[in-house]
């Protein structure tokens, strides 16, 4: 095991030095947990470690391997260090969704998409910071501190799964899962130059994550490679009878990594490259990114969203309004936090919600109160459903035309801590990614190198029909041709002995 750096291989790498025997699935748990004592403190990506259900399940990973077995037999995740943005359950865990509201919730059951990676043979490490709720775009909403960018730490990592994306760039997991309602893996994932996939809606299952928007939220992983995304996604998709919106979806993600881009349609929609907010290098990156996959092959195709100027609009009724209602049970009664001293229930239940909330979650629930009230609703809620339906119908026309849009995944590089303060501004960082959540198809960020003027990371959106997710992983495959496999963030590799 001397000199062996975990913190920059990949799943492939970690399962042949398994099975070579040249060190043990006890020795990456260790290393890892170490790794993240030390380097975390930097970074602030882990709220909990589960150390010992790391080491317990690399010793059944070690046990298999003794016996003479193929590590296949256990998993495609077996001896692989994982980590979970902390509004999925893990039984024994807290799961507080980086709020005070659940500070002291301990987990009783485990979620499928969890479980489904433990079963594959995953090495769990802990759970991760994350925007209040997933309520943001900085995870500089979380109760318990904010996360910072590894390629910067002055800079956010973006959110709400920042925890998620940081843990990968910094080598403190070699996949991590997320949860995006509206850009929430990808835009993370372009701040911090990782592999960052939004399946479509159903094709992992939702039991088990604390809900933001039940009709938007979807899981999925962070990872330094596309095969190793790929990988992930296999393991942790699937029909779940526990989730009545999950599908029985059996895609080999992996399966059509090596095709390239040739013969391949790529949509660009011309209007976002023109949008106002995107700046000049990401605009560049993103045209950069199709001239390379027009060279291997595929062609470029102009097409047209012409309702999705109105998705942020959409998303910030619809996403309020259930977020509104999930965040009701939240009530200092039967879970949550409760304040003390208070003689009668009202009292009770209004301070505990004022005190256990932060001011981004209180803002949302009160957006969602008003507009779901009586002369509101069918003001704002029933119209947004009806752009809701026009969005979708704009993607099936585009896909009509080409087999993947390519886009930007944020309008912008990392930003510096406190430099965006007002809500409106921050709502933004998200408009590239919205749409999609709307329409409940598959997009991904892809890192495609550093900006010219920030130096800092900078992603490339592509997103699939519906079901159709392999599209996208095989045109991101034929980007890392030329790309290469994301870095692990500068100052951190060295610290691994890079």
């Amino acid at each position: 095991m001397a000199g062996t750096n975990f913190a920059t291989m990949g799943i492939r790498e970690i399962q042949a030095g398994l099975m070579n025997e040249e060190f043990t699935a006890v020795e990456v748990a260790e290393a890892s947990l170490a790794r993240i004592a030390e380097q975390d403190k930097d970074v602030h990506a882990f709220l909990e470690t589960t150390e010992e259900q790391a080491i317990e399940a690399a010793e059944k990973i070690d046990m298999v391997i003794d016996s003479g077995l193929d590590i296949t037999v256990i998993g495609p995740l077996a001896g692989i260090p994982v980590a979970y943005k902390d509004n999925m359950n893990l039984q024994g865990t807290h799961t507080t969704c980086a709020s005070r509201m659940l500070e002291s919730y301990v987990s009783p059951y485990t979620a499928t998409c969890v479980r489904n990676t433990i079963e594959a043979g995953a090495i769990p490490l802990g759970k991760l910071n994350m925007d209040e709720f997933a309520f943001g775009s900085s995870t500089e909403t979380s109760a318990f501190g904010p996360t910072r960018n590894p390629w910067d730490l002055e800079r956010v990592p973006g959110g709400s799964s920042g925890g998620s994306a940081a843990a990968v760039a910094a080598g403190l997991a070699t996949v991590t899962l997320g949860s995006d309602t509206g850009g929430s893996i990808r835009q993370p994932g372009s701040f911090t130059g990782t592999v960052a996939v939004k399946p479509t809606y159903g094709v992992v299952s939702r039991y088990g994550i604390v809900a933001f928007g039940s009709s938007l939220d979807q899981v999925g992983p962070f990872a330094r490679s596309v095969e190793d995304a790929a990988l992930t996604l296999n393991a942790i998709s699937g029909h779940d009878p526990l989730d009545c919106t999950s599908q029985p979806v059996d895609t080999d993600f992996t399966a059509n990594l090596a095709e390239g881009a040739k013969g391949m349609r790529i949509g660009i929609v011309p209007a976002f490259m023109d949008a106002e907010g995107l700046t000049h290098e990401v605009k560049v990156k993103v045209e950069e990114a199709a001239e390379h996959l027009r060279a291997a092959g595929a062609e470029l195709v102009e097409v047209d969203l012409p309702n999705a100027q109105a998705a942020m609009s959409a998303y910030y009724v619809l996403g309020p309004c259930e977020a509104f209602s999930n965040l009701s049970r939240f009530d200092s009664v039967r879970y949550g936090y409760c304040d003390p001293g208070h003689k009668d229930l009202g009292g009770q239940y209004e301070a505990s919600r004022a005190n256990g909330f932060g001011p981004e979650a209180r803002r949302r629930i009160m957006l969602g109160s008003y507009l779901l009230s009586a002369g509101v609703y069918d003001k704002y809620y029933y119209p947004a459903q009806q752009v809701r339906t026009l969005i979708t119908a704009d993607y099936t026309r585009a896909y009509e035309k080409c087999d993947v849009i390519l886009m930007p995944a944020s309008p912008r590089t990392a930003f510096k801590f406190g430099e965006i303060s007002d809500p409106t501004s921050m709502y933004l960082s998200d408009m590239f990614t919205i749409s999609l959540n709307i329409a409940g198809n598959g997009g991904m960020s892809m890192p495609c190198g550093l900006g010219a003027d920030t130096n800092l990371p900078v992603g490339v959106q592509l997103q699939s029909p519906q079901f159709k997710d392999e599209n996208m992983f095989r045109a991101a495959a034929a980007l890392e041709q030329v790309y290469g496999k994301a870095p692990v963030a500068p100052a951190f590799a060295a610290k691994a002995g890079e």
